[in-house]
């Protein structure tokens, strides 16, 4: 492999101690002036449209902030934004936070069902929609009687109405205490649910990410996962602008466009979800093309399990490493990432990142074996101030000493390195035997002609049985039967999916996460048996 940094990066000091956090900014829109004052003219943000230097972000910032406080946006009141990614939403998320007012970014792809729920749950004080390219963001502005509005920085949006119900929520000086965003999290059923994000939450993630990515002012960005999902926040917005980098904002993934931006177009840092990456390499292989990525430096992982045979041809096309990492939503959202001066051959999201502890705990609450599996409870300045409007779930969810209980069984390794098995609530039973969803989709990842796979449990005979969906290369004409002797070369009996059922594409989120609650509900309406 080439060396890991190109020769003309001049980079920090690797740091594995923890951000100093009382040396953080007390707000996020804090992080532009210092590089707005060192490199004015350098590239900050940009799009397809619009691109902003660090001295036009710094003055963007305080000027559509001023713009927000005319149009009645206050301390502590809600603002939902709705759009995909842009040089407006980030502007718009970052001029909220100057006003201590909660920036609740929805990706413009829900339904208008899901949008009304986040809207009347968060008490929004107005919505603002960013609907450049974006027929769904303009549909919902639309919907919600929004006007247009053309205002310097931004650009033409829809601006909602003013909701003179609306309280604003206490504000505090404390970047631990102010709330920055409003995140709700991803699902198929039930009450929506908001983690409220403070400052230093997101803060503290974006230093650690500047910090153990090393990134610096030469870097180039490529945004494409959304800003309405934390990781897109934090490890991308965040990161790139505390580090005086710049950030490409992309609406939406395409496998020829980021080939191109490889190839082409300066990216040195890539984030990106397993189905992104897949779908990349599948383009390259469809359309016979040799992948280059001259100046990448760093291809990042995360939002869903990692597959060995991902990683490997990841790898091999490319000639550096995938690196891995774990988080969510509750954590704002990253708790381990593996290291850039010790890359890993295997799946693991690496040790914990500086300043972040981890328990491994038992089914009785206590501490488990060493390398045994068990819930992965975290704390650190990066979990969450907890559910909006839910202290019962937050109290459920956030001990009192402030352990957050991620819901994911995990093991570590005696050099700390973290392997994730699965979420508690996905765990098959089956004839008394624990069968780990991810162990069966490694493996059937690891067909050359699968894409991804989602494995869920159907209850059947007082017993639950194994269904597997599937979704492989286009043309490939892979059938169940040859992918069931695959997986009997692989995997125990027990383990087998009783059903392999192939889908054109797997229900996925904006993030590319797998809708596997979607997945539950059609297996249980299997009539097969």
């Amino acid at each position: 492999m080439p060396a890991i940094f190109p020769s003309d990066i001049t980079l920090p000091a690797s740091l594995e101690a923890p951000p100093d956090l009382d040396a953080l900014p007390d707000r996020l829109y804090r992080i532009v002036a210092p590089w707005a004052a060192r490199q004015p003219d350098a590239l900050a943000l940009h799009d397809a449209q619009t691109a902003l230097s660090y001295a036009q972000l710094d003055r963007a910032i305080r000027d559509t902030a001023a713009r927000l406080a005319e149009a009645g946006i206050r301390g502590g009141d809600r603002v939902l934004l709705v759009g995909e990614n842009g040089v407006a939403l980030a502007l718009a998320i970052l001029a909220l936070g100057a006003l201590d007012a909660w920036a609740c970014p929805v990706n413009a792809r829900l339904s208008a069902r899901e949008i009304g729920s986040i809207r009347e749950h968060a008490g929004a004080r107005r919505v603002l929609c960013f609907g450049a390219g974006s027929p769904e963001a303009a549909a919902h502005a639309a919907a919600m009687g929004a006007a247009d509005a053309d205002w310097p920085w931004l650009g033409r949006f829809s601006l909602g109405p003013l909701d003179e119900a609306c309280r604003p929520e206490p504000v505090s000086a404390s970047s631990a205490e102010q709330v920055a965003a409003l995140i709700y999290t991803s699902g198929t059923s039930g009450d929506p649910k908001g983690v409220m994000l403070t400052h230093r939450n997101l803060l503290f993630i974006g230093d650690n990410g500047r910090r153990l990515r090393r990134l610096v002012p030469q870097d180039g960005v490529y945004g494409v996962l959304p800003l309405s999902h934390v990781y897109g926040l934090s490890a991308l917005l965040v990161a790139a602008l505390h580090s005086g980098a710049a950030l490409r904002l992309v609406p939406r993934f395409a496998p020829d466009a980021l080939a191109r931006a490889l190839a082409e177009e300066g990216v040195t840092v890539l984030h990106g979800v397993p189905a992104m990456y897949a779908r990349l390499l599948g383009w390259g292989r469809q359309a016979g093309t040799t992948l280059r990525a001259p100046q990448l430096r760093i291809a990042q992982l995360g939002g869903a399990p990692m597959t060995q045979p991902l990683k490997d041809d990841f790898e091999r096309a490319f000639g550096l490493p995938l690196h891995n990492g774990y988080g969510l939503t509750e954590s704002a959202p990253s708790i381990s990432q593996t290291r850039l001066d010790a890359p890993r051959r295997d799946c693991s999201v690496g040790p914990p990142i500086p300043g972040v502890a981890v328990r491994i705990v038992d089914a009785e609450g206590q501490d488990a074996a060493a390398g045994a599996v068990g819930e992965l409870w975290v704390r650190g300045p990066n979990v969450m101030k907890g559910y909006y409007r839910n202290p019962e779930l937050t109290r459920a969810t956030v001990t009192a000493e402030g352990w957050l209980k991620t819901g994911d069984l995990a093991r570590q390794e005696e050099d700390g390195a973290l392997f994730i098995v699965g979420r508690c609530k996905e765990l098959i039973i089956r004839s008394g035997f624990n069968v780990y969803p991810v162990e069966v989709e490694q493996a059937i990842n690891a067909h050359p002609q699968v894409v991804q796979s989602a494995v869920v449990g159907r209850s059947v005979d007082a017993n639950e049985e194994v269904v597997a969906f599937v979704e492989a290369a286009a043309g490939s004409g892979l059938t169940a039967e040859a992918l069931a002797a695959h997986l009997r070369e692989r995997l125990a009996p027990y383990k087998l999916p009783a059903e392999i059922v192939f889908l054109e594409q797997l229900p996925a989120s904006a993030t590319g996460k797998i809708l596997k609650n979607a997945l539950k509900e059609r297996a249980a309406a299997s009539t097969r048996r």
